[in-house]
């Protein structure tokens, strides 16, 4: 009696741990989603993207084409939703070809035309590497990013279909002329990125994943994606205070 006792403590014993986490370290490795899915946010957490907008605007289910729209990895865009005004930018690209990442919104594409100006007449020579990418070149890319690192590897710098900023037509990666480093860490240290990082907001550009806000965007530092967020006085003022378009906006972190 007292085996069968013991052992009918050790089972529920397990059970406890299980429910608590303890245990979780038996499956490290969380499981992809079965399907992709839009999440419901709260409205009320989102402060308003100017004084005469809606704070509701920036949700994408219902509100996909605001400029101030916000997405991550906890908020979706709906899976067919394609921008309307995307347009080829006049700029140079590592690539000759007029494909799909070539484009972005008409706004959007003005606002890189003058940076890419700019940056000019510093004497830095930019090159666009990467701008809109549909829901479907999204999902094929990060399942080929997961069948080479594994699924937590490549939600550190890759994301789901759906939560991809560049669906939104209003981000972009950039390099140097000479694709140096291109869309890889060591880009960090290039005056092209320098310059970008001291700059970009005056023409309504802001880093969208900044360097020690991981913890916040989810993704680790990528100096090299911009995002259009809309008139300059926002962007600089998120510069000024230091923050995220997550905290900005006041949204809940991803992580």
């Amino acid at each position: 009696m007292k085996r069968k006792q013991m052992a009918a403590l050790f089972v529920i014993m397990g059970f406890a741990l299980h429910a608590t986490g303890c245990g979780k370290h038996m499956n490290p490795e969380p499981s992809p989603p079965n399907r992709y899915h839009t999440q419901s946010i709260d409205h009320r957490s989102y402060r308003a993207y100017d004084d005469n907008t809606p704070a509701q605007t920036m949700f994408p289910s219902k509100y996909p084409a605001s400029i101030g729209v916000i997405v991550n990895k906890t908020i979706y865009l709906p899976q067919n939703y394609k921008p309307n005004d995307l347009v080829y930018p006049n700029v140079p690209f590592l690539f000759e070809e007029k494909i799909e990442k070539r484009q972005l919104r008409a706004e959007a594409a003005q606002a890189l035309e003058k940076l890419f100006a700019a940056a000019r007449k510093d004497g830095l020579y930019l090159s666009g590497v990467s701008g809109y990418r549909s829901y479907d070149t999204q999902k094929w890319l990060f399942e080929s990013y997961m069948k080479r690192d594994g699924y937590i590897e490549a939600m550190k710098y890759s994301a789901l279909p759906g939560t991809s900023e560049h669906q939104t037509g209003l981000s972009i990666d950039v390099s140097g002329e000479d694709g140096k480093c291109a869309v890889s860490s060591c880009f960090e240290y290039t005056k092209e990125a320098q310059w970008i990082g001291r700059h970009s907001a005056e023409f309504g550009f802001i880093i969208r994943y900044p360097k020690g806000k991981e913890h916040i965007t989810g993704y680790k530092y990528e100096p090299w994606h911009i995002r259009y967020i809309g008139p300059s006085k926002i962007s600089l003022e998120m510069v000024r205070r230091g923050v995220s378009l997550e905290e900005y906006y006041n949204v809940i972190r991803v992580q």
